[in-house]
């Protein structure tokens, strides 16, 4: 079994996984027993997710992306049956990651539903020390789920994408699964705090879904290296994630997203990540901070800001028009009047409510 394969092998067997192997394939090239494998595998992704919990807390970042990506165990949803355990059909992996140094900072893998999606912000929120810019897509439970876990302390906006139908230039609908229509369906949605619109994005979490589908076996398309039980999907997914994070030298950083955060010093290889993961003990997750402002640009003034008691969040100014700035709403001109309208009183100037005065 794997708990008395050498070393080496054990390497091997890891490498061959996290490279986009399937357990068969890894069995034939290793030698190994495709029993051992899995439960190599379980392990692996058990200490992953233990050695992820005390290495990515107190993050420090600004821009947040989060997005997830679809995948399935046994089978898929419309084939599920009443009789059928509750963990088959979708498995979606929820993942959260940092746009400068690509650094995943919270993952879960579950039904993609209102409580999943609570417990993913939730475990969002307590790795994070900066109040961020996070951008998801349009899925509903977001929205309740981040007002709810940052109480305000965030500057959230999302990008909505509409997916309906077109039609090709012969009049026949496109299949729109593959091949979207080729105008514009992207808007871009402030929904609280003050986040920029021109860095409302998930682009880059997007494209981190291609990563771990060309990364994990089981989540290639149309293919029949899918998870037959959920405990595996996880592990694979877990193990991904030590290895992306600790492992893998990203190519535009040219360093692994653990060193571009600060976490690690050096590109782990893959026996550490074995004998790390395998040697973790059992640890608490960890427990939201207060969060801090981010710091403002290079020669910027610091915008006035108080906080809220008992670590509510933050009582911020906000610059007139920064949230729309690159929207038409900053291009309008004031109407012309009427030339039969007769003369107009100027309206009275809105009394500003002081805030910050003691």
């Amino acid at each position: 079994m794997a708990n008395v394969l050498p070393m080496e092998q054990r390497v091997a067997v890891v490498a061959h996984l996290v490279e986009g192997a399937s357990v068969r394939g890894t069995s034939r090239l290793t030698g190994v027993s495709q029993p051992a494998i899995l439960s190599l595998l379980l392990r692996m992704g058990e200490g992953c997710a233990r050695l992820h919990d005390r290495m990515v807390r107190d993050i420090d970042v600004r821009d947040v992306q989060a997005d997830e990506i679809w995948s399935y165990v046994q089978k898929k949803q419309a084939r599920v049956t009443p009789e059928d355990p509750a963990e088959w059909g979708d498995a979606y992996a929820f993942v959260a990651m940092a746009r400068t140094c690509k650094l995943v900072i919270s993952y879960r893998v579950g039904k993609r539903d209102e409580a999943n999606t609570q417990a993913f912000i939730a475990d969002l929120r307590a790795r994070l020390v900066t109040v961020p810019l996070l951008c998801t897509d349009g899925f509903q439970p977001y929205a309740e789920a981040v007002g709810e876990h940052f109480q305000g302390a965030v500057d959230y906006g999302v990008v909505h994408k509409d997916y309906r139908k077109g039609r090709q230039h012969d009049g026949q609908p496109s299949d729109h699964r593959y091949a979207p229509p080729r105008h514009a369906f992207i808007t871009r949605i402030p929904r609280m705090g003050s986040p920029e619109m021109s860095r409302i994005s998930t682009s880059h979490i997007e494209r981190q879904n291609l990563t771990m589908r060309m990364q994990i076996r089981r989540l290639t398309r149309l293919c029949n290296g899918f998870s037959k039980k959920l405990d595996n999907h996880r592990a694979a997914i877990s193990l991904h994630m030590g290895f992306y994070n600790l492992c893998r030298v990203h190519e535009a950083l040219r360093v692994t997203p653990a060193m571009e955060a600060g976490i690690t010093r050096h590109v782990w290889s893959i026996q550490e990540l074995v004998q790390a993961a395998l040697s973790e003990p059992a640890a608490p997750p960890p427990d939201p901070r207060p969060l801090k402002l981010p710091e403002p640009p290079e020669g910027a003034q610091t915008p006035a800001a108080r906080p809220l008691p008992n670590g509510r969040g933050w009582l911020r100014v906000v610059g007139e028009g920064k949230v729309g700035s690159t929207s038409t709403a900053s291009t309008r001109t004031a109407p012309t009047p009427s030339p039969k309208a007769g003369p107009q009183s100027p309206k009275p100037k809105p009394t500003q409510l002081r805030l910050f005065d003691d």
